[in-house]
């Protein structure tokens, strides 16, 4: 699965217009981006159904399409295998599964997300026919999942996390396994102004024990999370600035060992496409 260097990750493709995904997918391929990440909300993940998936790489022709990621909890295997397997051959070469455990928050049956995972996957590979390791991505941060991920799946794709996760993820995956990070950013030069929205956007994720638990094992105190997130806290897991400074950060990822960076602009509603953003940021990212 080749996802190449840099991707966007986007809640507009799973929740905005049809029509303007298919014609935004099409767009991002011909900038360069080498991935589109279908991305979903806490309690609002993409759909297992994979409809969306398939008309994003019905507009395509060569970019990797991934979800960001599939509910353990809401879709069994055997369906999810045969979902899969219900695409296009050509389709299914560019489509990456991301699976999660989700939140306790949001899942009624919320029970040892470890174990669940772990029978999950091996389900995955016990049905006829089954939904190959080398096409799903966990979406991991802790390192159980992390293992677990190397064992069963291509890699992992966290989310929300600095590069210092991104250093720490790669000595427990070791060589081989792909590291695909996504990268929340602010196309914005005023501080202020990009710390407020990036507080806004964070919010909910504050109350989810899953990241607080990752963001203290990564160095950051309690006081960080907070009052809408430190500064600290905000700068590590956010980059706000001109085109060249976000992709600093960028390769700040890639030499603390990522195979990927998802980049997720950050917009005031989820159905929003941040295209004029994606146009702005190409020049610097694939430069050469």
């Amino acid at each position: 699965m080749d996802l190449a260097t840099v991707g966007i990750w986007s809640l507009a493709f799973t929740h905005g217009d049809r029509a303007e995904a298919r014609d935004a997918a099409a767009e991002l391929e011909e900038l360069g981006y080498g991935a589109i990440w279908l991305g979903g909300s806490p309690g609002g993940n993409p759909s297992g159904d994979l409809v969306t998936a398939a008309e994003v790489l019905a507009a395509t022709n060569q970019v990797t399409v991934a979800t960001g990621c599939v509910s353990i909890w809401e879709r069994s295997p055997d369906r999810l295998a045969a979902t899969y397997h219900a695409l296009p051959q050509q389709q299914r070469n560019r489509l990456l599964v991301g699976l999660g455990v989700s939140h306790a928050d949001f899942v009624g049956r919320y029970r040892q997300p470890y174990h669940t995972l772990r029978s999950y996957l091996e389900a995955l590979d016990a049905v006829t026919p089954p939904l190959p390791s080398t096409a799903r991505i966990i979406g991991a941060h802790g390192p159980q999942m992390t293992r677990l991920a190397a064992a069963k799946s291509t890699g992992v794709h966290p989310y929300l996390v600095d590069p210092a996760h991104t250093a720490w993820a790669r000595s427990m995956l070791g060589d081989g396994p792909i590291l695909a990070v996504e990268q929340t950013v602010i196309p914005h030069t005023s501080a202020q102004a990009a710390r407020a929205k990036a507080r806004t956007m964070l919010a909910p994720y504050l109350k989810l024990r899953n990241y607080r638990s990752a963001w203290l094992r990564g160095g950051f105190a309690t006081e960080d999370l907070a009052f809408g997130g430190s500064n600290r806290l905000i700068d590590a897991l956010f980059a706000w600035g001109k085109p060249a400074e976000i992709a600093a950060r960028l390769t700040e990822h890639h030499q603390a060992g990522a195979d990927h960076v998802a980049i997720q602009v950050v917009t005031d509603a989820p159905g929003t496409f941040a295209r004029q953003a994606w146009r702005d940021l190409a020049p610097d990212l694939f430069t050469t």
